[in-house]
């Protein structure tokens, strides 16, 4: 189940509505079990991970083992459900891991394979898939997507100065893994103060995986973004998205010219709603969403209590009484956060939190 979980990540971010699920078939052999057929979801959501997989194994699915991610679905769509599938192949066994909250499934899946005489287990590394699928689970459980808030601060807790653009803070390492979650997210969001500040690019810039760059949000209710900045600049190769306030007098049209997307919004006083944001991207179908903005956009996620994990990246050095306090720190996470996993990365140190429940 490991080996299956690890295998699923290989399309994360990329499967639309649907979650990134790994499937192993796995046969008892005279030398111990031996893998013959792997899936996982297709890029755009289908196929599933296993009918992909259970193609690969052929003949040799029958009598085996099938390793599951997450609970096969049990209903109809354009292609018959992946529990159905199972059974036609002649699979003896399935282990599953996260459960699915989707209605139509939940508990179903697993129900046709006992029906039908299959053996089940279930639950097995259910924390560690589901710590995987968060995205997808949150979406279908909350209607909005997950929400990782990602910052980079100094050994001192600043994230910037004021006024002077990107302030270094960490180093290639970490930078290059800051670039594997942006390939793994469907979206990544910025402010309007830090697009204005930073003329930023947010594509993921690691060889081979610059197709895999999230969509770009900025929360811009006045449009105030310049038709020439990085991001209007690459709107056709990399999707963006602008908010876009019902008083908002600036045209759309330019921005539409040069392929950009627009997302209306409710405010709150002179504010987007956030809470109502996150449900229009979440029936758009993103389902984990990065936020990297500055400490404005920060503490407004922080403070309507939707961010799920936060992903702290802490530098060596420190930035001194001109810095901007960073809204959140390792020694000061908001109540009901816990430490899911901490690394080293060159002088860097990185710790991620996750919201319990």
């Amino acid at each position: 189940m490991a080996a299956a979980i690890r295998y699923s990540r290989r399309n994360l971010g990329l499967t639309g509505t649907n979650p990134s699920v790994g499937t192993l078939i796995v046969r008892e052999e005279k030398d111990g079990p031996r893998i013959v057929g792997r899936g996982v979801t297709h890029v755009g959501g289908r196929p599933h991970a296993e009918p992909q997989a259970l193609d690969e194994a052929g003949e040799l699915a029958r009598g085996a083992t099938a390793y599951v991610t997450l609970e096969p679905c049990a209903h109809h769509g354009r292609t018959p459900p992946c529990a159905e599938t199972l059974i036609s192949s002649g699979i003896k066994r399935v282990v599953g891991a996260a459960s699915d909250p989707d209605p139509r499934v939940s508990g179903r899946g697993y129900a046709m394979l006992r029906e039908a005489g299959i053996e089940v287990v279930e639950n097995v590394l259910a924390e560690e898939a589901a710590d995987q699928l968060r995205g997808y689970l949150n979406r279908a459980a909350k209607k909005r997507p997950e929400v990782i808030l990602k910052l980079a601060l100094s050994a001192d807790g600043k994230i910037g100065i004021e006024g002077e653009g990107q302030v270094p803070i960490t180093g290639a390492i970490a930078r290059r893994q800051v670039h594997r979650l942006r390939a793994e997210s469907d979206a990544i969001l910025i402010g309007i103060g830090t697009a204005l500040a930073d003329d930023p690019e947010l594509t993921c810039r690691l060889e081979g995986l610059e197709a895999r760059s999230p969509t770009r949000i900025v929360l811009d209710r006045n449009m105030r973004l310049p038709l020439d900045s990085r991001l209007v600049k690459s709107a056709r190769q990399t999707a963006l998205l602008l908010t876009s306030a019902a008083d908002c007098e600036m045209a759309r049209q330019p921005f539409a010219d040069l392929g950009v997307g627009f997302i209306a919004v409710d405010v709150e006083g002179r504010e987007i709603a956030i809470p109502e944001l996150l449900e229009d991207l979440a029936e758009r179908g993103i389902s984990t969403l990065i936020v990297e903005g500055g400490a404005f956009t920060a503490e407004a996620f922080l403070a309507e209590h939707v961010v799920d994990r936060l992903a702290l990246y802490v530098g060596p050095g420190q930035i001194g009484a001109r810095g901007i306090p960073a809204p959140v720190t390792p020694q000061d996470v908001p109540h009901g956060m816990v430490l899911k996993r901490e690394a080293r990365y060159g002088p860097d140190r990185y710790f991620e939190y996750v919201r319990e429940g």
